[in-house]
Formats: structure tokens, C-alpha cells, sequence
């Protein structure tokens, strides 16, 4: 493991990165070489398989912070900026420390916690948590805990510390609960309050934004068993609150549970209400057959729940929602026999069979057969469905019999070219943009055009391909904003793993969006435009200012 120094510096770290890339492009061996022992998909390889990967800065930068070991860029860069405040503002730097350690929704920001980078200022700076048993609480100092309880037995159920959180809340939802080093330690911390007569439903507003710590929501209240259950998907902490009496029905944990079913499943043993939570939409979002299995096992489930709000909302019916989430011919099986009804339409009067078709899954179709479905579709719909599978032949063939084809079909037709963009399905896409459809046209969650959702997916490929037919960087979204927002956010969030944001900011500024200048505060990853300032994730950001490696 190599050593930072102790005023580690972002600049000379970023240079190290560009340096490794420029080595590894010129096919230096031990460049090749440590990329082969850091990073996780050159591990294994040869050298002309790993120089034929096509390494780009943002795989040096995670090389370098193995090597350094942290998981990724994003948790170094958090550490060297902790580490950097340290001796300057204890106050801050204790802050700054409490913001890695627990999401935004509970520090008030909008950033993910980052453990490993909380983890080593711990390690460097033990002092941080000293003679506060509220820090103590977050990496689970059992000996503070007691001398606080000792001293004032009112204390584990006030809040205080720099975040005003009660002590169970602390435990819960300190992220180093996922290092396993500090998980045992937590999980006695929480059984200490717990036994000491902490309420197991121990609670705090959210902070995210446009609520604050200073001002929390008084609609969104997160418990502490969603800081088990639903942030760090802790089973043993999970049961821990629920055997000590945690509500299950708290309106989060069930939901954000589903990303680790062990977790699930102990909600639902305890009582967890399905109907109400939404969890059945969610878990449509994921790829968990487990999970779904669960939920339609549970006592009130229902297979048939009407949506709530958007975006679900309009498909109405969980055996819609699956449909548009493209899941699996299984995952259809699981709904149908647990009471899913087959003959649920859209709002525009498609089966769910026509809507499989419609969105290139005749697997699925094919288990949602009805009577009348036997009946040829309409040119329309063939056309939008051969699209939808990719096979562009057939399309071309329907579009020469019907040369009105994709202009006559209807909106909700025509947004279907978004929703697949969104979902990754870039040869459908580009199926559909060579045979006209309107590449501009909005849609998915958050209604935006496929250009933003390909750039959200960090999809550089089908990002040119948009551009080179005619998408152009102003298409607006949802949110309000363009595909700058759009490369900002999801630069510095990556929602996708594997995204490559700096291949569509360079396929963007080819076809014309502005590269930016500093900005004139001199703030890091910070671009300005005419009309803007916005930032991005550094490698981004230094290529739109032409610091590019």
C-alpha cells in the first residue's frame, strides 16, 4: 500500500493520474503492471490485453486510489479534502468528517457517504471522536457510550453532536457499519442503548435538500431502523432494532430495504406492510427476482397495487410497471401467479401484451396472450415493435408499405425512443433514429430527451450517434435544465457503473456545446458558461478547461 503524506495534495495526485495514462499509452511494463495488480478489469490480463482496453484518465485515477487503498477516486479526493482542513478549523474538520460519514439525507448535502475516506481520517486522527460521545456513537465507542449513559441517563434519547442526531440514529446511520472493522463495534454500540432504554424508534426530518440541517423536513422522517434496513442493509443491526420493538412500517426502511433481501425479509416477518410502501414499483426497478418473490408473499400484498405517484403513476399496475422496466419473462411469471391480472391496459388502451411488444420483449408477450390478442397489430404498432427488438429490417420493410411511419404514430409511441435510451437499449435506439423518429422528443422519469438520458448513462457511444443525427446539447429535461446539468450530475454521481462522462463532454463539445473557462472564484471542477456556472467531476471539468491529460 503506498503512503500519503499528511498534507496530501489533489493537484500532484492528478498529475500522478495523467502521468500513470500517459505511461500506459506509451506501453511502459510497469505501467501496464500496476494497472493490472489495481485496477479490477485489467486484473488477470496480459499486456496486449490490458493496452488494448483503451485505459482512460478516470481508470488511472481509480488505479492511483487503490494503490493508495481507497475503492475509488471520489473516496481519495473526499479524504485528501477532510485531511487538508484538518489543521486549520477543528470545528470544520469535524464537520467535514461527520458529511463522510453519513448520507446527505442525514449531514444535509446532497453527496453519498464515503466510509473508506472516514474510515483513514479516523485512523490518522484518532482525536476526532475524543470526548464526544456523539461522535463516538459513529464509529461505535462502546467505553464512551457507557461514560455518557453513566453520567446522564437522559442522553441517549437527545440529540446533539454536529449533526443534532439521537445516539441510535448515530449508530445506525454511520456508514462504517459496511467496513468490517467497525461493524461488531457498532452492532454492540446500538445493543448497549438499546438496553440502556434508547426508543428503538429513534427519528430525525431528512436534511436533503431544499431541507438543511439547520431546517429538516417535517414531511420525511427517517428512523433509525432505515439507517439499518434501508442505508447500510444490515441485517444483524436490522433485527437488533426490531426485536428491540422498531416500528417496520416507518415509510422507508421496507422500500430501501429491497437491495438486500436478508434485510427484507426481516421487516416483513416483523410485520412490514407492502401495500402503501411503493416497494412493489420498486423492486421492478431491480434486477431481484428474490426480493420480488418476498414482497408478493407477504400477507397484504397486492399484485394488482394502483400506483401512486409519477413516474408509476401512468403505467397504473405493477404488471405494467415490469413491462416498462423491461424485467424479466420470470419476473412476469412471479406477478402472474400471485394474482397479477393479464388483462390490465395503459391509458391508451394497450394490453400488456401489446405494451411487451411495444417495448421488444416477446418472451414476455408471450406469457400474456389474450383472447383478442390474437388479432394482427396495426402497422403502427409492428413498426414500433420491431424497432423496440431491434430488428430493423422488418421495420424498413413495414415503413415501405407505410412511408407515414414514425410521423403518424402518437406521442405515447413516439417517447418510447427516450424510455429505451434510459434503459440502455442504444442499438434500439439507433434503430429508431435511422428510420426518423424524432430524436428530440422527451421521456422516461424524468422526461428528457435520449441525448440526456444516454449522457446520464455516461453511454459515449450512442451519445455521438445521437449528436451526429441531430440531438443537439440545449435539449432541455424535467428538472429544467440541458445536457450540461445532465453531464454535471451524473460526472460527479456516476449512476452507471462503467460510464464513460468524459467520452460524451468530448462527443458534446465536438458537435458544439461551449468547453466553458474557469471559474472566476477559482473553485475546483467548477466551469463557467454565458449563461452558467456548473460543475463537474474533475476529469470532466479539466477537459472542458483544456486540461485535459
Amino acid at each position: 500500500m503506498n503512503q500519503l503524506p499528511n498534507r496530501p495534495n489533489l493537484d500532484l495526485l492528478k498529475k500522478q493520474a495523467k502521468d500513470l495514462l500517459a505511461a500506459y499509452r506509451r506501453g511502459e511494463p510497469d505501467a501496464l503492471s500496476r494497472f493490472r495488480e489495481s485496477l479490477p478489469s485489467a486484473a488477470g490480463k496480459d499486456d496486449p490485453a490490458i493496452a488494448a482496453l483503451g485505459l482512460r484518465l478516470h481508470d488511472a485515477q481509480s488505479c492511483l486510489a487503490r494503490e493508495y487503498s481507497f475503492p475509488s477516486w471520489r473516496d481519495l479526493d473526499s479524504f485528501v479534502t477532510a485531511q487538508r482542513a484538518y489543521d486549520v478549523d477543528r470545528t470544520l474538520s469535524i464537520r467535514n468528517w461527520a458529511g463522510l460519514v453519513y448520507a446527505g439525507d442525514i449531514s444535509g448535502s446532497t453527496n453519498r457517504a464515503s466510509p473508506a475516506a472516514a474510515a483513514r481520517m479516523i485512523e490518522d486522527h484518532p482525536d476526532l471522536v475524543r470526548g464526544d460521545a456523539y461522535l463516538a456513537c459513529a464509529v461505535g465507542g462502546e467505553a464512551a457510550l457507557r461514560e455518557a449513559s453513566r453520567r446522564d441517563a437522559g442522553w441517549i434519547n437527545r440529540p446533539g453532536g454536529p449533526l443534532e442526531l439521537p445516539p441510535l440514529v448515530a449508530v445506525t446511520h454511520s456508514s462504517l457499519a459496511r467496513l468490517p472493522r467497525f461493524r461488531d463495534a457498532l452492532h454492540a454500540a446500538a445493543r448497549l442503548l438499546l438496553e440502556a432504554g434508547a426508543d428503538p424508534n429513534q427519528a430525525v426530518g431528512s436534511r436533503w435538500p431544499p431541507a438543511s440541517l439547520e431546517q429538516p423536513s417535517d414531511e420525511y422522517s427517517l428512523s433509525a431502523l432505515y439507517g439499518a434496513a434501508g442505508q447500510n442493509h444490515d441485517p444483524e443491526m436490522t433485527k437488533l432494532l426490531l426485536d428491540a420493538g422498531a416500528n417496520p412500517n416507518d415509510g422507508e426502511s421496507l422500500y430501501h430495504s429491497l437491495e438486500n433481501p436478508a434485510c427484507t425479509r426481516l421487516l416483513l416477518a416483523a410485520g412490514a406492510r407492502v401495500t402503501g410502501s411503493n416497494a412493489l414499483y420498486r423492486v421492478l426497478d431491480l434486477d431481484s427476482l428474490e426480493a420480488l418473490t418476498l414482497l408478493l408473499a407477504a400477507p397484504d400484498a397486492d399484485p394488482n397495487e394502483p400506483a401512486g405517484s409519477r413516474p408509476t403513476s401512468y403505467w397504473g399496475r405493477p404488471l405494467l410497471w415490469a413491462i416498462q422496466r423491461r424485467r424479466s419473462p420470470e419476473h412476469v411469471e412471479a406477478l402472474l401467479e400471485a394474482g397479477a391480472d393479464p388483462s390490465v391496459q395503459t391509458p391508451e388502451g394497450l394490453s400488456a401484451y401489446q405494451l411487451a411488444l411495444r417495448f421488444g420483449l416477446p418472451d414476455v408477450a408471450a406469457l400474456l396472450r389474450q383472447a383478442g390478442d390474437h388479432d394482427p397489430l396495426p402497422d403502427g404498432e409492428q413498426f414500433v415493435a420491431a424497432c423496440a427488438a431491434g430488428d430493423e429490417a422488418t421495420a424498413r420493410a413495414i415503413k415501405a408499405r407505410r412511408p407515414d411511419l414514425p410521423d403518424s404514430l402518437s406521442d405515447q409511441q413516439l417517447r418510447l425512443l427516450p424510455e429505451l435510451a434510459a434503459q440502455g437499449c442504444g442499438e434500439a435506439a439507433k434503430a429508431m433514429v435511422r428510420l426518423g423518429w424524432p430524436v428530440a422528443r422527451r421521456g422516461g422519469d424524468w422526461d428528457a430527451s435520449a441525448l440526456n438520458h444516454a449522457v446520464f448513462r455516461g453511454d459515449a457511444d450512442l451519445t455521438r450517434f445521437l449528436l451526429e443525427h441531430g440531438a443537439n446539447w440545449k435539449e432541455q429535461h424535467g428538472f429544467g435544465g440541458d445536457v450540461r446539468g445532465t453531464l454535471g450530475w451524473a460526472s460527479i454521481n456516476e449512476p452507471e457503473p462503467g460510464g464513460d462522462w468524459l467520452g460524451c463532454a468530448e462527443a458534446l463539445v465536438a458537435n458544439g456545446m461551449p468547453a466553458g473557462r474557469p471559474d472566476p472564484q477559482g473553485r475546483r471542477a467548477v466551469v463557467a458558461f454565458d449563461d452558467d456556472v456548473m460543475v463537474f467531476s474533475d476529469e470532466v471539468a479539466d477537459f472542458l478547461l483544456g486540461r485535459a491529460g
